[in-house]
């Protein structure tokens, strides 16, 4: 590896963020789901949770709408909602749906700098009633045109530039993550610990 490599791996790894995450259910298209790992990837997140209740589980993704990003990223994919929310609850303090409902807070009115999960649900029926009913609550993305919905991996880009917003001026992407374990996981899987 050439160290300008080295060097461009270390520096991404140094902005990845590890209280952010992305949770797909059931999204059929995969470039849909490989349009959001770029995004993912773009903003610094570093883990994705594809759940899939109802459709098979996906075994490749569009890789021109992902321009590879999975493979940077690390995808953990379930096919029990329990088990998806038990590996969530041990990581992120508030998980919220994509849902219009009465009581769903407006995307810019959200704290995303603690650890959150943002869920996004199919193309069709959005998330699902087990999991609204398993979130801490709902957001909206707000809008005023007639249709009032965008496709999964456009609203999924819009959330996550929100929080990359927020993370930004709260400093976030200037401070060393203090999961060193993880850091050092991800280091041998990139190739870098070869390099020290």
């Amino acid at each position: 590896m050439t160290p300008e490599r080295s060097e461009r791996l270390n520096s991404v790894l140094s902005k990845r963020q590890f209280n952010l995450t992305v949770v797909l259910e059931n999204v059929a298209d995969p470039h849909n789901i490989s349009a959001v790992m770029r995004t993912c990837d773009a903003v610094g997140i570093q883990e994705i949770y594809i759940l899939n209740t109802i459709i098979p589980r996906h075994k490749k993704w569009g890789a021109k709408s992902s321009s590879s990003a999975a493979k940077w990223l690390t995808i953990h994919q379930f096919t029990e909602v329990k088990a998806c929310f038990e590996a969530l609850r041990k990581k992120y303090k508030k998980i919220y749906t994509t849902h219009l409902s009465s009581d769903a807070v407006d995307l810019y009115d959200m704290n995303l700098t603690d650890d959150v999960a943002l869920v996004f649900g199919n193309e069709h029926s959005g998330v699902s009633e087990a999991l609204i009913g398993l979130a801490d609550g709902n957001f909206i993305i707000p809008q005023v045109g007639i249709i009032k919905s965008l496709n999964i991996s456009v609203a999924c880009a819009v959330s996550l530039y929100e929080a990359y917003r927020q993370k930004q001026l709260a400093g976030h992407y200037q401070q060393p993550s203090d999961q060193s374990g993880t850091l050092d996981m991800l280091k041998a899987s990139w190739g870098l610990l070869d390099e020290e």
